[in-house]
């Protein structure tokens, strides 16, 4: 840990840094998902999709830079690289053969969902630990991940019903 007049306790930063890291990791490899299925979707909803993946690609680079940067005002020191995230992150790879939009759109939406339940399990880690700004960033981005979860899954043949099923 850096030094800091910051007035949370060393112990709870350290934890709380600790926990933005994962997330760190596991919204990075969402960013990358999200290009993966935007450089190589194909099908008859090709535009709407490669739009859509790129959104979800910027989106989950600036929750990156949040919790990074979260991270960092709280004394700790961030794990940012391709390596850190690739050995840390809690989601599925995502296959590099995939073509078929539904592949993508099921895929994708696979990863967005676990990040999100991720980010949720912190929301309340975060608040018991007693780092109420670290718990209320995690709200906002679990917000925007359900928006793009939504938009994702409006794309699977169903509508997303085959996927909730499978749960």
């Amino acid at each position: 840990m850096h030094p800091t007049h910051h007035d949370l306790p060393v112990r709870t930063r350290e934890k709380v840094v600790r926990g933005l890291n994962q997330l760190l990791a596991d919204s990075s490899d969402l960013t990358m998902q999200a290009k993966q299925a935007h450089w190589n979707v194909r099908g008859p909803n090709f535009i709407a999709l490669h739009r859509l993946f790129d959104e979800v690609y910027e989106h989950a680079g600036e929750w990156s830079d949040e919790l990074a940067e979260r991270a960092a005002q709280l004394g700790g020191q961030v794990h940012g690289t391709l390596e850190a995230a690739a050995k840390a992150t809690r989601l599925a790879p995502y296959p590099l053969d995939l073509v078929r939009e539904q592949d993508h759109v099921e895929r994708l939406a696979g990863a967005i969902a676990k990040f999100g339940a991720n980010v949720r399990a912190a929301i309340d880690t975060f608040d018991e630990l007693g780092d109420k700004d670290s718990s209320d960033l995690c709200t906002e981005i679990s917000r925007a991940v359900d928006k793009d979860l939504w938009f994702v899954e409006a794309h699977q043949d169903g509508g997303g019903a085959r996927a909730a099923r499978k749960r």
